[in-house]
């Protein structure tokens, strides 16, 4: 057994290839960030792993047992499941329990985060093309599924033991299983820039940059920018807002904006923009930006990052995946350990549907008010 050459399933490199290329390490923020292949499975020919990559934010127990049902060869999480360095793997870590029952399955892990969210075309262009009404691509809706959402958000609403009491509906973000075609309107004109510029420049990711600045030609009405938020996420229950005490929604007009997905409280501090989007600031980031004048719409921390995969890294992977997956069974031609696992020329990149914000919205439901 000493001398057997331990790798990973030719697959799980195609994909990790692809990412690399659509979104290079070098853009992401090593000061703190944790990017790359985080676990190489082992590859067992006798015990073959579908040409899948599963993709979510979280890379939580419920989308361990997601990628297991579906035989995924590679999960790409965006957010790290490794962030600091490890002592140990035990199975009194939940985190590490899932990373173990992924490498005794043969699932590897890839974490791009801030290399998406610094890429042009990535996050951050995403966040900018919903404020701006600028159209991207989406999954089509299942009707079936979208009426299983539309039930489920009813539950409790005609129980007969609690009728006369309000009634309480915890809602999410909807699953990528409900995503429909989104409509937007005609891109508003306006110009974009990232809050930091990637530096050095990477030629083969010209503009690449952490957050985004957009600029519009002409001021927009808040309503209106709400309005494309709401379609661009879905149409969520509802998100916070914070605006100037001493105004209200309808009067407020907005010529440029701060963009950052996730926790944007440090990288938008400081911003001379009329709105800062994003997905988490604390109360006193929020508090002393309306105190400057600001609006500040977050969206929770991952629902700024969620509908991306959907929208926009599925496509993108699908298409790299390809290229890469020709060039590895070429590659790798004559080993004959590998035969069957190259013969497949089957490829699939799945979004989860189990991955979630950790928060919902408590909608109430009757009642007085």
């Amino acid at each position: 057994m000493s001398g057997e050459n331990v790798t990973c399933a030719p697959f799980t490199r195609a994909v990790v290839r692809a990412m690399k290329k659509l979104y290079p390490q070098a853009l992401a923020d090593s000061s703190w960030d944790n990017t790359g292949l985080l676990l190489e499975a082992p590859f067992t020919p006798s015990r073959r792993q579908s040409n899948t990559v599963l993709l979510t934010i979280d890379l939580t127990k419920a989308v361990a047992d997601e990628a297991i049902a579906l035989n995924s060869s590679i999960i790409v999480a965006y957010h790290p499941i490794i962030f600091k360095g490890l002592k140990s793997l035990t199975l009194a870590n939940t985190q590490q329990q899932s990373l173990l029952r992924l490498a005794s399955h043969g699932i590897s892990v890839y974490c791009p985060h801030t290399a998406v969210d610094s890429a042009p075309g990535g996050l951050g262009d995403w966040l900018a093309d919903i404020v701006t009404g600028t159209p991207t691509s989406s999954s089509n809706a299942d009707k079936e599924a979208e009426d299983r959402l539309s039930r489920l958000l009813k539950e409790g609403d005609n129980d007969p033991f609690v009728e006369k009491r309000p009634t309480y509906t915890l809602t999410h973000h909807p699953s990528q299983l409900n995503l429909r075609t989104i409509k937007t309107p005609s891109p508003t004109a306006h110009k974009r820039r990232p809050v930091v510029p990637h530096s050095p420049a990477l030629e083969s990711h010209p503009g690449a940059g952490m957050g985004r600045i957009v600029t519009f030609d002409q001021p927009q009405p808040l309503p209106s920018l709400l309005d494309r938020i709401g379609k661009g996420l879905n149409n969520p229950k509802g998100f916070p807002i914070a605006i100037p005490q001493n105004a209200t929604v309808a009067d407020i007009s907005i010529r440029s904006v701060g963009i950052c997905a996730g926790a944007g409280g440090t990288l938008l501090s400081g911003l001379d923009v009329d709105l800062l989007f994003t997905g988490e600031m604390s109360h006193h980031e929020a508090l002393a930006a309306i105190e400057k004048g600001q609006v500040v719409i977050s969206l929770f921390h991952s629902n700024s990052e969620r509908g991306f995969l959907d929208a926009v890294l599925r496509g993108q992977l699908e298409g790299q995946v390809e290229t890469e997956w020709d060039a590895v069974r070429e590659e790798s031609g004559d080993d004959e350990g590998l035969r069957e696992a190259l013969e497949d020329e089957e490829i699939e990149v799945v979004v989860s549907e189990v991955d979630r914000d950790p928060y919902g919205i408590v909608v109430l439901n009757g009642g007085d008010a």
